[in-house]
């Protein structure tokens, strides 16, 4: 009998087993979905306040200082003296044109120069000579009025001729006038030389002429000779042949520098908010997979890409549509001894931190 009684006893806690689990698990599914809603909120608001520090960019690549060698003469190529991607430094020497024509030139300028020299030491010398010039026609002219003075007291008596007492009188008139025009022609001697008869050559404009016109022909020469402006390395080389006449200003090949190098990054100007020089970069290149380089926000551009466009936007016209402008920003790349070399055009992918923090401020 109480056998019976304790497996009755058993049986319904046996049943009411799945019952409770069933309700546990109802009660359970609710506090889940919210938790895991709640986990989701509180995930993507910590995401989020920690979130807009860094601005990443892909829009980026290597630039460096370059220039196209070229010479302000024209002339035959004589000369190359480097091979294409040769490395150069400052000074040396890239190409050289036939010097001939240039030494001819500064020969004849210098000819010139001495010449002008020459003519304005004789200018000195012949101003001189009017001056004693005019004395002498003074001196003629004091014995010309002696002259004139006796025929005067004479004429009236009778002891000269009327006609000697004009002759006497005009030739004191005549020398008169003589020794004025030697005076006006040594005053024009005298204004060509600056108002100093004894004045250096070298400082009077006929002479700063011909040397400005020798420099001019010197400075062509030693233009024949192009050196490269600054280290780097040399690119399109064989464009230009010995033997090649070279027009000037026509470019003859490339010079890259490999010291001058820095990142162009060209972010949306939605992401420049709290971008400002100074801050720190991680640049990665897509050449070398795994190397970094740190790097520093140099300085922002002042203006769009499309600013300088050959065809710029017509923000006034009636079909005009709203787009998101890029804004060059110049980062410096910190490079160490040993690093792969990093060659102008090649894409980058840069990271800025701006040291910005969110906070739900931000929200309102």
């Amino acid at each position: 009998m109480s056998q019976t009684t304790t497996a009755d006893a058993a049986g319904p806690r046996v049943a009411d087993a799945p019952n409770r689990k069933h309700i546990t698990r109802r009660a359970l599914r609710p506090i889940l979905m919210l938790g895991g809603i709640l986990a989701v909120a509180v995930g993507s608001g910590a995401y989020w306040l920690h979130g807009g520090r860094y601005i990443s960019i892909d829009d980026a690549y290597i630039r460096a200082a370059k220039q196209v060698v070229a010479t302000d003469v024209s002339g035959i190529v004589m000369e190359i003296a480097v091979k294409e991607g040769q490395r150069v430094n400052k000074g040396d020497v890239l190409l050289k044109l036939d010097p001939k024509p240039f030494e001819i030139a500064v020969a004849g300028a210098r000819a010139a120069r001495n010449g002008t020299v020459s003519s304005l030491n004789a200018m000195k010398l012949e101003y001189k000579r009017m001056l004693r010039d005019v004395d002498v026609k003074l001196a003629q002219i004091e014995s010309d009025q002696a002259s004139f003075d006796r025929f005067a007291g004479l004429v009236k008596s009778g002891g000269v001729t009327r006609a000697e007492y004009d002759n006497a009188r005009f030739q004191l008139a005549a020398n008169k006038q003589a020794a004025e025009a030697l005076k006006v022609a040594a005053s024009v001697h005298l204004a060509r030389l600056g108002g100093d008869p004894e004045v250096d050559v070298r400082t009077m404009s006929d002479y700063l002429q011909a040397q400005a016109r020798l420099d001019e022909a010197q400075r062509q020469l030693d233009h024949t000779v192009i050196y490269a402006p600054f280290t780097g390395i040399v690119t399109q080389v064989d464009s230009v042949q010995p033997g090649m006449y070279l027009a000037a200003s026509t470019a003859a090949f490339g010079l890259v520098s490999n010291e001058r190098i820095w990142v162009e990054a060209n972010p949306k100007e939605t992401e420049l908010t709290h971008v400002k020089p100074g801050d720190p970069v991680h640049v990665t290149v897509d050449t070398y997979p795994g190397r970094s380089w740190k790097g520093v926000v140099e300085s922002i551009a002042p203006n769009s890409g499309s600013e300088f466009s050959i065809l710029p936007a017509q923000n006034t016209s009636g079909n005009w549509v709203k787009v998101v402008q890029r804004i060059p920003v110049r980062i410096r790349v910190d490079r160490k001894a040993g690093d792969p070399e990093l060659r102008a055009g090649m894409s980058v992918e840069a990271s800025i931190d701006t040291g910005h923090k969110r906070s739900f401020r931000d929200l309102f």
